[in-house]
């Protein structure tokens, strides 16, 4: 396995520049890498959160990939590949992303009927002396019961 990395937008430069010599789809337990070689050095790709190898479970998204960035000639390496290893790859972290998105839309749901119902109350506002006068009642009610 090649020690150095790249990631998409480093490969984008790299394509884009013309500095790619050549190309290998190497296959490994569960999916398929990129490794490309830039003036006699293997690079890999790498996802770009994680930074692990970026493998593509199927072939045919890794070529798309490859010719949606301009490569279309590449050397394929199966030796590697075992087809009896891959396996669905579950992100607990998007289940999560999921969770919080929904509670998000629902409590903005909440807010705005909260909101709505607000500006439809036909309570009359009160004055803010009247106000004042209201909670500096509370506030001496509250001194006494914590004496």
């Amino acid at each position: 396995m090649p020690s150095h990395q790249l990631d998409h937008a480093n490969l984008s430069r790299m394509v884009e520049t013309g500095r790619i010599n050549a190309t290998h789809i190497v296959g490994q337990p569960g999916g398929w890498a990129i490794q490309v070689d830039v003036n006699h050095q293997e690079h890999v790709l790498i996802a770009q959160r994680s930074g692990n190898v970026r493998l593509f479970k199927k072939f045919e998204t890794l070529v798309s990939y490859l010719l949606e960035m301009g490569i279309d000639h590449f050397e394929v390496d199966a030796s590697a590949f075992d087809p009896g290893q891959m396996s669905t790859y579950q992100r607990p972290d998007r289940a999560q992303a999921l969770k919080r998105a929904h509670e998000a839309a629902a409590y903005e749901a909440w807010f705005v009927e909260q909101v709505e119902s607000s500006l439809k109350d036909s309570t009359q506002p009160m004055e803010e002396e009247e106000v004042e006068r209201l909670f500096a009642a509370r506030r001496s009610e509250l001194k006494v019961k914590m004496r």
